[in-house]
């Protein structure tokens, strides 16, 4: 299998990409093409033991940074790592594409470069999420903010077929999210995907409002861009603010310092639980080629995670099975 990876993207590149792509090739058979300016890529490299011929270097000069318009910079900077990176999926020369650049430009080329599967509308970012009774999706999360009632259709049967493929989890179950849990209760968006989805052969179980999303009782929760990313953000915030007010208590007396040494294990295992380095990317859902899009912030850990998150992906045919769905449910939308 060959995963090509965006050299140039994220906070730490390209070594965090590199220290990745040489931990992943150590540890599966996975082949990784690293795009990026190869001086660079070559001289991380140089301070690894692994099987040359297993990673690839494709000179790319350009990088497309985040404050940069998203289409603009796929159309002009031709030669960016990850450009060129996603003209490789589009040619067929890998399977899979991690970035952890731009997200706009990396859902841009997702949606532009590599192309959209036939009868999918919308391409949407689909992250895992650690809930307090389970891990859950929320799809989508920020690739769009403006969506049609078919769009949020669409988002639920590509979720459904990632978490049964790639997660393992037979007909998984799939809310809305939505300010009350009454079928009546939102806007017209969130009525009328109420209903699609009511009448679909999924395994809806009706809407989630905001402060239940976190329970991870419902395996996949459907909404726009807009809300999805107003959710991931907030969770994020609050998270890293608890952890932080539960520090800041736990250092104001020594019996606190003692009581929290105890329960070392306790702080450990749950930090771990938020650690996004754990799930390694989330994928963009609805794209020809196997899409994953890794943390900006990601250090090696992430990256290899990641590019086996694109592996499974690849090895469960997540593509062609989101192709028989979006013919499956055509005739409801």
């Amino acid at each position: 299998m060959k995963i090509v990876l965006d050299g140039m993207g994220g906070d730490f590149a390209p070594a965090s990409p590199v220290s990745g792509a040489v931990k992943a090739v150590n540890e599966k058979n996975i082949d990784v093409i690293i795009t990026g300016k190869k001086e660079e890529i070559y001289s991380e490299l140089s301070k690894y033991n692994y099987d040359e011929k297993r990673i690839k270097v494709v000179d790319a000069r350009e990088v497309i940074s985040t404050n940069e318009p998203p289409v603009m910079a796929v159309r002009r900077k031709k030669d960016s790592s990850l450009v060129k990176a996603l003209n490789i999926v589009k040619n067929g020369e890998a399977e899979a594409v991690v970035s952890a650049g731009s997200t706009g430009a990396f859902m841009t080329g997702a949606s532009l470069v590599v192309g959209r599967i036939k009868g999918v509308d919308r391409v949407a970012l689909a992250p895992i999420m650690p809930g307090k009774n389970g891990r859950f999706m929320v799809v989508d999360s920020g690739a769009n903010v403006d969506c049609k009632p078919k769009y949020l259709l669409q988002f639920a049967m590509m979720g459904k077929v990632y978490f049964e493929n790639v997660l393992k989890v037979k007909n998984p179950s799939i809310g809305l999210i939505n300010i009350g849990a009454e079928e009546e209760k939102g806007n017209e968006l969130t009525k009328t995907v109420y209903k699609l989805l009511k009448d679909s052969s999924l395994n809806f179980v009706g809407n989630v409002e905001p402060r239940n999303v976190s329970d991870g009782d419902v395996d996949i929760l459907v909404c726009d861009g807009f809300v999805g990313n107003t959710v991931l953000k907030m969770y994020e915030g609050t998270a890293l603010n608890v952890f932080k007010m539960l520090k800041e208590e736990i250092m104001k007396s020594q019996s606190a310092k003692v009581g929290a040494f105890l329960m070392k294990n306790v702080f450990k295992n749950l930090k771990k639980k938020f650690d996004y380095s754990e799930y390694g990317g989330s994928a963009f859902l609805g794209s020809k080629g196997v899409c994953v899009k890794a943390h900006g912030s990601s250090e090696d850990k992430a990256f290899k995670n990641a590019i086996f998150e694109a592996e499974k992906c690849v090895e469960n045919s997540v593509i062609e099975k989101i192709k028989l769905e979006i013919e499956n449910i055509s005739s409801n939308i």
